[in-house]
């Protein structure tokens, strides 16, 4: 009988790479990770004897969410007990625990890495699967006296690391975590601590690692990102700009991609790094309010001017980038003219795309108690406008992308008949970023690199926020 062990993924491309950390520990003891997402579809099971939850507490809808699956798999793989960790387990694991204590254990978000130590005992040691031992009190128990100072003193919060993904197309390398900042609205810093980050030396290491299992895109990914400050062998820390110089001269050919970044470090020194080839013409940009006013109550460390700058100097080094950003509709005391704000500055951007979504209040957050609160209407409306300029900036980008020659990953495919012919219909994603589908008679696996031509774009897909966005063919 196979030991499966089943990962459930919730929140950030941060979470994302901790759980393949994660999954690739149990793999190496033995087991078999199983990361694909449960659905109500899913089929119960007895071969699941042991479920990880990596949550995420950025909005209440999250947090439901999470709470959603959770019930799912208490029924889907009755045998099974469940691990909960990530964000909002970390704030609130006693909630969590409430759903069922007789089988829900609880892990700290910010000790997840103590899921190494609980993948090396499940193999013979003290939570000897074999001997049925994997039990809710055993696993309690054991992440309990892990979590002592003087144990999890050993490892940290990059322990979860992995050369290969299991469920990934592109790499993932965490070289940051947690966040210096203390933003009205967010939950993160209280979750996931002070920043902190992955030395330099290390970081080369461990992109050298993925480059030499064949990865050919890194992702570079931490909570905030412009607060890497890793120690190098010469001694000085080095900002990120400075981190990414070095992994571009110490690798050889893999491309890097950065997740997310604050909109006033994007200086000119940056952008003449990110002007190399082999960084993907793709940037994200954490703004969330065209207002300053909204910004400053927000307790954001910048300005409107240094979004303008920031997205200024990516289009001069990097012509042609896709740029999306957030929002956030309806914070505590936006008015009309603040939202006015933010449409002037999503229009005058030019975006690629927009995450809008409404303010969500936040327990233990200084705008929880902010007054006035904007109704939940008025929130959904601005969401709905903010969404209309996202399509239409996503729309206007493929349109200017279509003749144009893109390399692209393979994510998956399909097989279907076309007339008389079996081929196959694959699913890949441009350098810049757009989500394209193209047929072969020929398979091709995923992770592969190929040359496409964008031939269309699919406007009613992106309207109705299906994932292939535009057609294209090999070249």
């Amino acid at each position: 009988m196979n030991k499966i062990i089943h990962f459930e993924t919730l929140g950030c491309r941060l979470n994302q790479d901790e759980s393949e950390g994660a999954a690739r520990c149990f793999s190496m003891a033995g087991f078999v990770s199983d990361l694909d997402a449960i659905s109500a579809k899913t089929e119960a099971s007895d071969e699941v004897i042991l479920c990880i939850i990596n949550t995420c507490t950025v909005t209440g809808k999250a947090e439901q969410k999470a709470r959603r699956i959770i019930r799912l798999l208490l029924e889907k793989f009755p045998k099974a007990p469940l691990i909960v960790t990530g964000c909002y387990a970390e704030l609130d694991g006693k909630q969590i625990t409430e759903i069922c204590p007789e089988r829900i254990c609880i892990l700290s978000g910010m000790k997840k890495f103590i899921l190494s130590r609980v993948a090396e005992e499940a193999d013979g040691g003290v939570l000897n699967a074999e001997k049925n031992l994997l039990s809710k009190n055993n696993i309690q128990n054991f992440i309990d006296e892990c979590s002592k100072e003087e144990i999890s003193a050993k490892f940290n919060k990059f322990t979860l690391f992995t050369p290969v993904f299991e469920k990934h197309s592109r790499s993932s390398l965490k070289i940051q975590d947690g966040c210096n900042n203390n933003c009205s609205f967010c939950r993160i810093h209280l979750a996931r601590g002070k920043s902190v980050s992955l030395d330099v030396q290390e970081a080369i290491d461990r992109a050298r690692e993925q480059e030499a299992h064949g990865a050919v895109e890194i992702v570079l990914t931490g909570v905030n990102l412009s607060q890497y400050a890793g120690k190098s062998p010469e001694g000085p820390l080095l900002a990120f700009g400075g981190l990414l110089e070095r992994l571009l001269a110490e690798t050889s050919k893999v491309n890097y991609r950065v997740s997310s970044f604050y909109p006033q470090h994007v200086t000119e020194e940056l952008c003449k790094t990110l002007a190399n080839d082999r960084i993907q013409p793709f940037f994200h940009l954490s703004i969330q309010s065209g207002s300053d006013r909204i910004l400053d109550r927000m307790c954001r460390p910048y300005k409107v001017e240094h979004v303008a700058r920031a997205v200024e100097l990516l289009r001069k080094y990097k012509p042609g980038c896709f740029i999306s950003c957030d929002i956030i509709a309806g914070f505590p005391g936006e008015t009309d003219e603040d939202f006015a704000l933010t449409e002037k500055l999503c229009v005058e951007s030019n975006f690629a795309w927009i995450h809008a979504f409404p303010y969500s209040p936040r327990p233990g957050t200084a705008a929880k108690d902010m007054k006035p609160q904007v109704p939940e209407r008025i929130k959904d409306e601005r969401v709905k406008v903010l969404t209309s300029y996202a399509v239409k900036g996503k729309i206007d980008f493929i349109k200017n992308s279509i003749g144009k020659v893109f390399n692209a990953i393979v994510e998956n495919s399909r097989s279907v008949r076309l007339g008389l012919t079996a081929s196959n219909v694959f699913h890949a994603v441009t350098d810049n970023y757009i989500h394209v589908e193209f047929t072969s008679s020929e398979f091709i696996p995923q992770g592969t690199v190929v040359k496409l031509r964008v031939t269309s774009v699919l406007e009613e897909n992106i309207r109705s926020g299906k994932e292939i966005e535009a057609a294209a063919v090999l070249v």
